[in-house]
C-alpha cells in the first residue's frame, strides 16, 4: 500500500471518530462526586453527593448500521461515575439520546473497573423510557463491598445496552 493511502485511511479514521465522539462513549473515569439529580432510573443512590465532576472518555462503540444493541450502546453517554458520600454505592450517571422516530425503552449495565483490588462491580439502569428525539438522564447504581475509599475503582463502562420499543 502506497504511503498516500495509509494517510488517506488514517485522516479518515481520525475524521470518523472526531464526527462519532459526542455519542456512544461507553467509558468515563471515576472521580470524586458531583451535585445533580436524574431521572429515568429504578435505581436509587444511598447519600448526598459532593466533590468533583469527571468528565465522560472519547471511546465510542458501533458504527453505522449494526444491530439494535449497537444502536442502543451508541445512544448511550456516560457523564459521571463516582462513589457516593457515604461510600455505599457506586454510582454512573448516564444520558441516554434516542434520535429515532419511535420512544424506545432502554436497559443500560455498566461496569465498574480499576485496579487488581477492585472485585466486580455492575449497575443497571432499566426500562428507562426516552420519547422520540430527547435525551433522558439517568442513575444505575450497585453497592460497593469495598472497605477503603472506592480509589481503586479508576472508570465505568458500557458493557451492554439494549432497547425496545416502548
Amino acid at each position: 500500500m502506497k504511503l498516500r493511502h495509509v494517510r488517506a485511511v488514517a485522516v479518515f479514521g481520525i475524521a470518523l471518530v472526531a464526527l462519532t465522539g459526542a455519542r456512544g462513549s461507553n467509558g468515563a473515569s471515576c472521580g470524586g462526586g458531583s451535585s445533580s439529580s436524574s431521572s429515568g432510573s429504578n435505581s436509587s443512590s444511598g447519600g448526598s453527593d459532593s466533590g468533583s465532576s469527571s468528565s465522560s472518555g472519547g471511546v465510542t462503540t458501533g458504527g453505522v448500521g449494526g444491530s439494535s444493541r449497537d444502536k442502543a450502546q451508541r445512544d448511550v453517554r456516560i457523564d459521571e461515575c463516582k462513589i457516593s458520600d457515604d461510600r455505599k454505592n457506586l454510582v454512573a450517571k448516564v444520558t441516554i439520546t434516542n434520535s429515532d422516530s419511535s420512544p424506545y425503552l432502554y436497559d443500560v449495565s455498566l461496569q465498574f473497573k480499576g485496579d487488581p483490588s477492585a472485585t466486580l462491580a455492575l449497575a443497571k439502569a432499566e426500562d428507562v423510557r426516552v420519547e422520540a428525539g430527547a435525551s433522558k438522564s439517568a442513575e444505575a447504581t450497585t453497592p460497593y463491598t469495598g472497605t477503603g475509599n472506592g480509589s481503586e475503582y479508576t472508570q465505568c463502562v458500557v458493557v451492554d445496552a439494549d432497547r425496545t420499543i416502548g
